[in-house]
């Protein structure tokens, strides 16, 4: 990958931020392109966690939602595409603009662009599948159940793939958390020893986070996610106690000395 110098002119940098902005969009819309002709098998695809829940067609065996028109028809199918789309090309996107920062960064810190990137995507992956394997189904159930003894739940095209495509960019992006974490440490931002004695106010925090970025008001998806990101705040501290040892070993006597003073 090509890395420009750290120092030159202002234009040569807004040059280079627009041949990377040209590569994003160009492979995006490449992506975009070929998903939306793949848009109702993706489709279709999105609802398997849930097809309990919807009706089918009894022609294709297909699941069968409902749109009110043929433009919320185009726009579904465009929403599918670009989700698809920027999934797909997800590597290169981040990698176009890790990129376009990395001049800035130390030598020494140059060392951590790759294990990023990779450990970017993977989160942001699993917290995809996870959504889809594990709470799309829960919350689907308990959201559907609210309607029993009121009426039935007339599942609408716009709003169903919507609300899932929501789901899986809320869970992806929360599942960066043990990024945040190591760098939170890395470059002293908090030290490993608050973080680790300060549990309880992380944890409130992460409820929090969980109430704010899960797109229903289920329960039962909030306490998923939550638990998620416990087992992950625990594990991403555990990887900077083995990681970093030598510069908690340092933060934890800058503290001592700040105590004793």
């Amino acid at each position: 990958m090509p890395i420009g110098p750290a120092r030159m002119p202002l234009f040569d940098h807004l040059s280079e931020l627009r041949m990377r902005l040209v590569r994003i969009v160009a492979c995006l819309a490449v992506a975009v392109i070929v998903f939306y002709f793949a848009a109702p098998t993706m489709g279709q695809f999105l609802l398997i966690p849930i097809a309990a829940y919807l009706p089918f067609d009894p022609n294709t065996g297909l699941v069968a939602l409902t749109a009110l028109d043929p433009f919320e028809a185009f726009a579904v199918r465009f929403e599918i595409s670009l989700f698809f789309g920027i999934v797909a090309t997800s590597p290169v996107i981040l990698w176009q603009l890790l990129a376009f920062f990395l001049p800035a960064l130390k030598p020494k810190e140059r060392k951590w662009f790759t294990p990023t990137f990779v450990v970017g995507v993977v989160l942001f992956i699993v917290g995809v599948v996870f959504c889809y394997a594990v709470i799309l189904n829960a919350a689907f159930q308990w959201l559907t159940e609210q309607a029993d003894g009121l009426g039935y739940v007339e599942p609408r095209m716009s709003s169903y793939i919507d609300i899932i495509i929501k789901f899986e960019v809320a869970f992806g992006f929360a599942f960066e958390l043990p990024l945040v974490i190591f760098y939170l440490v890395i470059f002293d931002v908090i030290p490993y020893k608050k973080l680790r004695d300060s549990w309880r106010i992380v944890y409130v925090v992460l409820m929090i986070i969980c109430a704010v970025v899960t797109p229903d008001a289920s329960p039962v998806t909030m306490l998923l996610l939550f638990a998620a990101l416990i087992v992950l705040y625990e594990l991403s501290l555990l990887a900077a106690r083995i990681v970093l040892a030598k510069r908690i070993k340092k933060q934890n006597q800058e503290l001592e000395e700040q105590d004793d003073e």
